[in-house]
């Protein structure tokens, strides 16, 4: 019996992975409705709640609802056939797809079509570099700051790891020195 919930919950999750377009929102009804109302495997709010737990975990949703889901119905080989199950389908599709480009990459069509995408991605980076750099306050003041971590990350050769860390540190020296002037002034006014 639990042999045969295994390979249930690899082929639910093979076919939910290869035929949902849309990643791991697009995958939530689909894999609710088969889980709960028709193979009755989960309770509604048992599926919620590991739902809530998917999200909130680092990972793509897909999988981490795969493992989660699975582990509650069949324990650790559940976890693993639904992860295999959510996996595999955009492995061999991207396997097929670079045997293909590997076979016609250096046609000069290939090639084209390429250099004409190039610049519309650039400018798609650029667009959401601009609504970040807007969200994140980043004024005539402070711009300079995303160049010079360029700089140390590309030229420089130093961890990304080591730049957020620096930043975060700086960050708070600022913030500190900031309360405690704004504080000075407080008091200066009384």
């Amino acid at each position: 019996m639990k042999k045969n919930k295994i390979i249930d919950i690899f082929i639910l999750f093979f076919k939910i992975g290869a035929f949902t377009i849309g990643g791991g929102y697009a995958m939530l009804s689909l894999i609710e409705d088969e889980i709960v109302n028709k193979k009755n495997w989960l309770e509604k709010e048992e599926f919620v709640d590991g739902m809530a737990i998917a999200q909130s975990i680092p990972g793509v949703l897909a999988v981490n609802i795969s493992l989660i889901t699975g582990y509650k119905i069949a324990g650790f080989l559940g976890m693993f056939a639904g992860m295999l199950g959510a996996v595999l389908p955009s492995f061999f599709i991207v396997l097929f797809l670079s045997q293909i480009l590997l076979a016609i990459g250096n046609h000069p069509i290939v090639v084209a079509i390429f250099n004409g995408i190039k610049p519309a991605i650039a400018a798609l980076i650029l667009i959401s570099v601009y609504r970040i750099a807007k969200s994140a306050n980043i004024n005539r003041y402070t711009f300079i700051f995303p160049i010079i971590i360029a700089i140390l990350i590309n030229y420089f050769g130093i961890s990304p790891i080591i730049i957020i860390i620096a930043t975060m540190i700086l960050g708070n020296i600022y913030f500190l020195f900031k309360e405690k002037s704004k504080k000075e002034k407080e008091d200066d006014v009384q």
